[in-house]
C-alpha cells in the first residue's frame, strides 16, 4: 500500500497522454525524491498555464495575450490563412520559418466515428475571416490521415465557391528516407504531388 497522496499523484499522472501505470509511478517517485522547490516550481508552472494561456479570439491558437502574436503582427500576410487541426501544429509550421501568413486552428478534425461533425470545429470563424480579410488563399494543413483528409475535402468543397484559392500541403516520401520503406498510400501521394524541376 502506498501513502494516499502518492497514490493520488500516480492516478493523476496516468491521465496524461502517453503515461501508463509504470511511467506514472516512476514520475511520482522522482517527484517525491526531488527537492520541494522543484515540485513547487512544477505546480506553479501548471497553475500559471491554466490561469494565463487562452485561445486567440481570431485564430484559436494558444496565447498569453489576445490576439496572439501571429494575428497582431503587422508583418504577416492576412490574405493567406493556413488551416491546422490543433494549436501545436502552428509551432510545427513556424519552425520552418517559411510561412508568412496567418493561421486558423480548427480544434480538431472531422471524425464521424467519434461523433465530431462540422459544427464541432471552428469553421464558422474561418468563413468570417475569409470575408472580412479579403483572403486570397487558404492552405489546408490538416493531418494526412483519414480524419485530416476528410476535413480537407470538406473544407475545399465549402471554400472553393467563395472564390478563394484552396491548396493542400504536399504529402509523400519524407526527406532522407528510402523508397523501399514507403507504403502504397505514401507512394501514391508522392506521385500525385509531384512537381516540375
Amino acid at each position: 500500500m502506498l501513502p494516499e497522496p502518492l497514490s493520488r499523484l500516480i492516478e493523476e499522472l496516468q491521465r496524461l497522454p502517453g503515461i501508463g501505470p509504470k511511467g506514472a509511478q516512476r514520475l511520482a517517485f522522482f517527484m517525491l525524491k526531488s527537492p520541494r522547490e522543484q515540485a513547487d516550481r512544477l505546480a506553479d508552472a501548471i497553475r500559471e498555464l491554466k490561469a494565463r494561456v487562452v485561445h486567440c479570439s481570431t485564430c484559436n491558437s494558444i496565447t498569453d495575450s489576445d490576439p496572439c502574436v501571429y494575428c497582431r503582427s503587422g508583418e504577416r500576410d492576412l490574405r493567406v490563412i493556413c488551416v491546422v487541426e490543433e494549436p501545436q501544429n502552428v509551432t510545427t509550421i513556424e519552425r520552418t520559418r517559411e510561412f508568412k501568413g496567418v493561421y486558423h486552428v480548427l480544434m480538431g478534425a472531422l471524425s464521424p466515428l467519434q461523433g465530431i461533425g462540422p459544427d464541432d470545429l471552428k469553421i464558422r470563424g474561418l468563413l468570417t475571416r475569409i470575408h472580412e480579410q479579403q483572403v486570397n488563399e487558404v492552405i489546408l494543413a490538416t493531418n494526412p490521415n483519414v480524419d485530416g483528409e476528410a476535413t480537407a475535402i470538406y473544407l475545399a468543397r465549402l471554400l472553393k465557391p467563395l472564390g478563394v484559392r484552396v491548396t493542400r500541403i504536399a504529402t509523400g516520401i519524407p526527406v532522407g528516407s528510402d523508397l523501399d520503406y514507403a507504403d502504397d498510400v505514401t507512394m501514391h501521394k508522392a506521385l500525385e504531388g509531384r512537381r516540375e524541376v
